[in-house]
């Protein structure tokens, strides 16, 4: 008789074996794929774009460097660090779903970016070098990790020293008036998802899973003790999104 798996973490507000999440989280973005840009605008009233700019401008990247865009999806991401790193530079699109890298390709594709590798990879299990990058971003993402902490100790190995990290993610409001009505508009977006996608449980867990993410400080400290350093948090929206940037040693 096979033993219970004893790992068990949240899906939404579900707790299920931590062997399964990968396959339930890549479900959910392989439903919504097709329509995942139209309901971030919608979700956002298009700030998202705006967060990622700004994200971009924190990453300190130059002409020739390399970057991981990991959970990269559709591509916003790497469509903005495209000119930045130039045709010397790298940008490797990292997720572990196959249907959102498609689209994301396609879509770099038709807007003549060239310079991007396509990588389908587990943030948990990188399959990249000790220090390959000198920028690893991933938005909208690290939630959906079953391990954080693990995935978190992965990208600090791969970053060279002196590297960035950037984490673009909803975090938690820090005006309660502001977390009230944000809670309200939130429980919209099922309704939202059913109308454009079919789809409403994909974005009732997409509510679930941005309630159940650590908050600001939290977050700060796991990525601290991931062995980063100079670690802040940047507040967007009294704090709905946050931008945590963080250096790795130069040793």
């Amino acid at each position: 008789m096979q033993e219970p798996e004893t790992d068990i973490v949240d899906f939404g507000y579900e707790k299920i074996p931590a062997s399964e999440k990968n396959y339930r989280v890549e479900n959910v973005f392989r439903s919504v794929s097709s329509h995942y840009d139209i309901m971030n605008d919608l979700m956002s009233f298009g700030l998202h774009r705006i967060f990622k700019r700004m994200l971009i401008e924190m990453s300190s990247i130059r002409p020739g460097d390399r970057v991981l865009d990991l959970a990269g999806g559709t591509g916003d991401i790497s469509a903005l660090f495209a000119p930045v790193v130039g045709s010397t530079g790298q940008i490797v699109l990292a997720d572990i779903n196959a249907a959102m890298m498609e689209v994301g390709r396609d879509r770099l594709l038709n807007k003549g970016i060239s310079q991007v590798e396509f990588c389908q990879a587990n943030a948990e299990q990188l399959p990249f070098a000790d220090q390959s990058f000198h920028c690893i971003t991933i938005g909208f993402g690290l939630r959906n990790v079953t391990h954080k902490e693990q995935a978190l100790n992965e990208m600090q190995r791969i970053l060279k020293p002196g590297g960035r990290l950037l984490v673009l993610e909803f975090s938690k409001p820090q005006n309660r008036f502001v977390a009230a009505g944000y809670s309200g508009f939130q429980s919209l977006w099922p309704v939202f998802g059913k109308l454009i996608t079919g789809d409403a449980s994909s974005y009732t867990y997409l509510v679930e899973s941005i309630k159940m993410h650590p908050g600001q400080a939290v977050l700060k400290q796991m990525i601290e003790d991931a062995d980063f350093e100079t670690v802040k948090y940047h507040n967007l929206l009294n704090g709905i999104v946050s931008i945590h940037r963080a250096v790795k040693a130069q040793n």
